[in-house]
């Protein structure tokens, strides 16, 4: 397969990730935060620690709003803030206790709703999506 080709297959492999990743997140997040907000409290999940510039780059958010929305849901007891003992300058954000809390549960959700996609698939279908994974993980979204 030539690179463009192998490329086309990636933009449509990508844009279907979205369609599924939204299919399996539709109503998982609380009503007493926004879309922006869940999404956050996402990256912290699956990223911890991170830093706000970390937030801000991933999310494509500007600087003060994600400030201002850690702000937010610092306030709502979601997330924390604290210091690296090697330099005080520094900050890192995790997930609270509440805010682990709740996003153990989306993430239930989420899984019980993969799950369901996958339950026809044969266990050589099973191996072959997690080696698919594994590639993809390391040779494309990670760059290793």
């Amino acid at each position: 397969m030539d690179n463009e080709a192998l490329f086309h297959k990636f933009v449509t492999f990508t844009t279907a990730v979205h369609e599924v990743t939204h299919e399996l997140t539709k109503d998982i997040k609380p009503d007493d935060i926004t879309p922006v907000q869940y999404s956050i409290l996402e990256y912290i999940a699956v990223s911890q620690p991170v830093t706000l510039s970390q937030i801000s780059d991933c999310k494509h958010i500007s600087m003060p709003n994600t400030s201002r929305e850690l702000k937010k849901l610092t306030e709502k007891n979601l997330c924390e803030k604290f210091n690296v003992a090697e330099d005080r300058r520094k900050q890192l954000i995790r997930l609270s206790e509440a805010g682990q809390t709740m996003m153990d549960g989306a993430f239930q959700r989420i899984g019980r709703r993969f799950l369901e996609r996958i339950k026809d698939a044969s266990s050589e279908e099973l191996e072959d999506i997690q080696r698919a994974l594994d590639v993809l993980q390391s040779k494309v979204f990670y760059g290793e």
